[in-house]
């Protein structure tokens, strides 16, 4: 698999927040979102070729049971099923976290699904060369409810800009079934302590309006936005 790190940390978003984890980020993703905060995997791919079975060594080393699987896009990530099986036998916790443009049954404790709203979309980043492609890609409904109805847990983890993207949310959970509002979670965008306290003071007003959960960014308030956390 193309690895482009591991990483003993604090789970900073979702329902999972604040709770010790060994990340494996992949590298190499389908999508290119303007405000992507990886880019060494995403944008600007970077990594090593390591074997499912060196990962699972590496990951049993730091002894932690919450394993998080991140990009990137590691559903696209040659050796994943085989991976989440192996951790899993080994007793660990697993996490996926994709924006679910493509489905795979994976083997896993939570899917973490973060469906990409138009404000992803890079339409100057890079002269725009990957607008197109990204809105195109950004959004599969039979993807997202595949994962929804194959998967133990779930949880919907959507970015937030400004006011005007909770219409597309709204839009896209009409579209989906087995869903309930807890299991919706609206994520300010931004990766300074000023942005996001900005748009907490709103979208947190939202989530009580509609029931739906606040999440955090808890990682950037601990660590800043740097890698390895």
């Amino acid at each position: 698999m193309f690895v482009s790190e591991i990483f003993h940390s604090i789970q900073g978003e979702g329902k999972l927040s604040g709770l010790p984890s060994v990340f494996v980020r992949t590298s190499g993703c389908n999508l290119r979102c303007t405000w992507c905060d990886t880019p060494y995997a995403s944008w600007d791919p970077v990594g090593q070729e390591v074997h499912v079975d060196e990962i699972v060594d590496r990951v049993k080393s730091f002894a932690c049971r919450h394993v998080v699987l991140t990009g990137g896009e590691p559903v696209i990530a040659s050796g994943i099923v085989e991976l989440a099986a192996q951790l899993r036998v080994t007793g660990h916790h697993v996490t996926v976290e994709t924006a679910a443009t493509v489905f795979k049954n994976i083997g896993m404790d939570l899917a973490s699904l973060s469906p990409k709203l138009s404000n992803s979309t890079p339409l100057t980043r890079a002269g725009g060369r990957f607008a197109e492609s990204h809105d195109h890609l950004r959004l599969n409904v039979d993807a997202i409810q595949a994962f929804i109805d194959t998967s133990p847990e779930f949880q919907l983890k959507f970015v937030i800009s400004q006011h005007e993207d909770l219409a597309e949310v709204n839009d896209l959970l009409r579209r989906l079934t087995r869903w309930q509002a807890s299991d919706v979670l609206l994520m300010p965008e931004g990766v300074d302590d000023a942005v996001l306290a900005e748009r907490a003071t709103w979208l947190a007003e939202i989530c009580k309006l509609h029931g739906y959960r606040y999440c955090s960014r808890l990682h950037v308030a601990l660590y800043g936005n740097r890698r390895g956390t």
